[in-house]
């Protein structure tokens, strides 16, 4: 199964179809993933969806766990049906995108083709990803999600509030007041996930050794998580596959410890929690940055499901570099170049 995985793996990296995985009916038929730019809008994301749930003849499910302040739909697309259930988030802050068009692809390579390796893989997990947390702040670009009445800690007066903090377990549900946070909380207390990942970008950063950081991942650090071996598992697993099957140089991201942060708030609940954030790089290595986080995705599902996830050593997470300096006179201008 896992020879299978890097297969599929080598073929994206080195720029084959995800769709062209031999021995599918799809395949045979000419029928292509579906392909949406570097800051999808929630229409591109629907009409993605849409397609995959169609090409996988039923095996990817799709539904709404909830509305933005705007009334825009919450999107989950779920795939298989094992008893170790998984969570992906992707952009949770508007003018983070590129975890989306990722998650997209996974969904067409778990979903539709359906092999006997899918088949196997699909008997042992069940994936929800979230597809764009934040569609309000992904129209308008921003960080936050869209409400004009929002004040007070982590929001920003007459813009919005910032979800990726407001996920605190230690705060009834209905006293939250942002509608993206209340759906991600109310699907993980309905569904229990063994493993969240959370999908994020960050700047640029350069490491001592020269070489630019691609992508940093990091797992709860609040002192109410408890025990975090699995999640520390968890980031091995994704430091492995993003930096021998993607190429990517990963660090580790200097996280705080609140415990409205995704990452600490699930890992308090339970979970195998990490935060992936990918690098916002130039234009030309976009590409290169989706496959990134495909990349990771793909192997969090297979180590779940073929167990691989809970044989990496937790002590080799302390060996990943911490993230250096930000890279000096560089804005961020690669996705206002893929706009």
């Amino acid at each position: 199964m896992r020879k299978k995985l890097a297969t599929i793996l080598s073929a994206a990296l080195l720029g084959g179809a995800l769709w062209s995985v031999p021995g599918t009916a799809q395949a045979a038929a000419g029928e292509r993933a579906p392909l949406v730019s570097a800051r999808p809008s929630p229409a591109e994301v629907q009409r993605a969806l849409t397609k995959i749930a169609r090409a996988s003849d039923g095996r990817v499910r799709l539904g709404v766990i909830g509305r933005s302040n705007e009334g825009r739909a919450l999107r989950l697309a779920s795939v298989g049906h094992g008893p170790t259930r998984l969570l992906f988030v992707t952009q949770q802050h508007g003018d983070e995108p590129l975890g989306t068009p990722a998650a997209i692809r996974a969904l067409w390579t778990l979903g539709v083709p359906d092999t006997p390796w899918q088949r196997a893989l699909l008997k042992r997990v069940t994936l929800d990803v979230v597809v764009q947390a934040n569609p309000d702040g992904a129209v308008r670009e921003q960080r936050y999600n869209h409400d004009p009445s929002a004040s007070g800690d982590y929001s920003e007066s007459g813009v919005g509030y910032d979800i990726n903090r407001f996920h605190n377990p230690l705060t009834p549900i209905e006293e939250n007041p942002v509608p993206e946070s209340r759906a991600v909380l109310r699907l993980w207390h309905a569904s229990h996930p063994k493993v969240v990942v959370d999908y994020h970008m960050q700047g640029r950063y350069l490491q001592p050794d020269g070489r630019e950081t691609t992508a940093s991942i990091l797992w709860p650090t609040s002192p109410l998580a408890g025990d975090v071996t699995k999640s520390r598992q968890v980031a091995v697993r994704n430091y492995d596959a993003m930096t021998k099957l993607a190429g990517a140089n990963v660090t580790r991201y200097p996280g705080g410890e609140y415990e409205g942060i995704a990452r600490n708030a699930y890992g308090i609940l339970g979970s195998a929690s990490l935060l992936v954030e990918l690098s916002d790089l130039p234009y030309d290595q976009i590409e290169f940055q989706i496959r990134t986080a495909y990349t990771s995705m793909l192997a969090t599902v297979q180590g779940a499901a073929d167990g691989s996830l809970w044989r990496a050593d937790p002590a080799r997470a302390d060996a990943i570099p911490a993230r250096g300096p930000a890279l000096p006179g560089v804005t961020a201008e690669s996705l206002d170049a893929a706009a």
